[in-house]
């Protein structure tokens, strides 16, 4: 077996960076054998083609922030490094689009385009520890944030994409301009795919104006239906706020805090508006919130995705309390209230987490949502399906067969085992 792990590596490294796998390299607690780093499409194709001669299971990795989330994969032969894969290929300004390849860190993008006054319009959550991600680490888990509300979701500013298939097949779609958008379903295919129909090595994503001014305002929220009473305020008034985020600590009271961006004689107007809206104790600060953009969850503990229909996030956050206590927990909530994307933060109790997440997708008809387990520790993976009940599953499982026949990318770390 090592002599065959030798001609491998040999492959390996005779088209790209490469080494045996440590302790470092397990991938959500599953042991990796081999590690690739390339730094270019041309290369990362021939390491494709090697790992699917010698049938070996393909984990793509770029900083590794959420590399735990989801479920476990079944094997991890080799872990695609993608951190070399890390230029900002071309932007152009005058277009509004910005090329890179999959491992260039977002905030590293967002550096190169403040001078031209742009930004990509994503903010994902980031959890406990972690650094910024990288593009290809956000189309794969589709983690947007609180500049959802205005921008969108990632496959809504993803023009363009290349992928390199199981088998080594580099395909391509979309274009370099807004308007061009030819193909553009393979993109949105891809985005949330979670690895596990090919290797994104490039994408080309739509640009915003970066604003002159931003402001927040942040008021307190007593209850379900306040917050509910509160997000309903704003959304329908004319404000036009670029971010709308809830706050519930499990100890602390609750806050709901809007970002409101443009020239500064309007983001002023448009802040004392919210102030007379929202009443109470309003207050307007230049900064965000401690807790703005950071996951609600502490290391250790069980995250969760809890999506929601606008008019459903009071049964939603009155069904998490209600279940929590039943359950001898406490949750914490936090996320875009405005688009219906919360995540939420438990204790890891072997015993009570399977019972709360059954409960709550139980009752999540009530609120049109899904309720998924981004991430635990093993003893809690192992006692319940993270994904839950998923739509259109048949449908996903033919796209997999489709596109990785072999299953040799990320196999069973998606929905239904995919």
């Amino acid at each position: 077996m090592r002599a065959a792990g030798d001609v491998v590596l040999g492959e390996l490294s005779a088209t790209a960076a490469a080494w045996p796998a440590g302790e470092a390299d397990h991938v959500d607690g599953v042991p990796a054998r081999l590690v690739a780093a390339p730094s270019t499409t041309d290369e990362a194709a021939a390491v494709m083609r090697i790992a699917a001669q010698h049938g070996l299971a393909v984990v793509p990795r770029g900083t590794g922030t959420k590399l735990t989330w989801g479920r476990p994969p079944d094997r991890a032969d080799l872990v695609l490094d993608t951190r070399r894969m890390d230029r900002i290929v071309e932007h152009r300004a005058g277009d509004l689009v910005v090329h890179v390849q999959a491992g260039a860190r977002l905030d590293a993008v967002q550096e190169h385009l403040a001078p031209a006054g742009q930004r990509l319009g994503i903010s994902p959550v980031l959890p406990p520890g972690a650094g910024p991600g990288t593009a290809g680490g956000v189309i794969a888990t589709a983690a947007t944030g609180p500049l959802r509300l205005s921008h969108g979701a990632v496959r809504d500013l993803l023009i363009g994409i290349t992928l390199v298939r199981a088998d080594g097949t580099v395909a391509k779609a979309g274009g370099k301009v807004v308007k061009n958008v030819a193909g553009y379903d393979l993109g949105k295919l891809l985005t949330g795919s979670w690895g596990t129909l090919g290797l994104v090595t490039e994408a080309v994503f739509r640009l915003h104006p970066l604003p002159r001014a931003a402001r927040w305002v942040v008021v307190g929220v007593a209850s379900a239906a306040d917050a509910h009473d509160k997000v309903q305020r704003v959304v329908h008034s004319q404000v036009v706020a670029s971010a709308l985020e809830l706050d519930r600590p499990a100890s602390h009271p609750a806050a709901l805090a809007v970002l409101v961006e443009g020239i500064p004689e309007g983001v002023d107007g448009r802040v004392r508006t919210l102030l007379d809206l929202l009443g109470g104790d309003a207050t307007a600060a230049d900064q965000p919130p401690a807790w703005w953009c950071h996951a609600p969850w502490t290391a250790g503990e069980v995250a969760l995705r809890l999506t929601h229909e606008i008019a459903g996030l009071p049964r939603l956050l009155d069904a998490v309390d209600d279940t929590a206590r039943r359950c001898g927990l406490r949750a914490a909530v936090r996320g875009s209230a405005g688009v219906g994307v919360l995540h939420a933060g438990i204790p890891a109790d072997p015993g009570a987490v399977p019972a709360f997440v059954a409960r709550l997708r139980e009752l999540s008809p009530s609120w049109s949502g899904d309720v998924v387990v981004l991430d635990a520790p093993p003893r809690v993976k192992t006692a319940l399906d993270v994904w839950g009940p998923v739509r259109g599953l048949t449908l996903m499982r033919r796209v997999k067969d489709q596109f990785d026949p072999a299953r040799l990318m990320a196999p069973g770390r998606f929905a239904g085992g995919i």
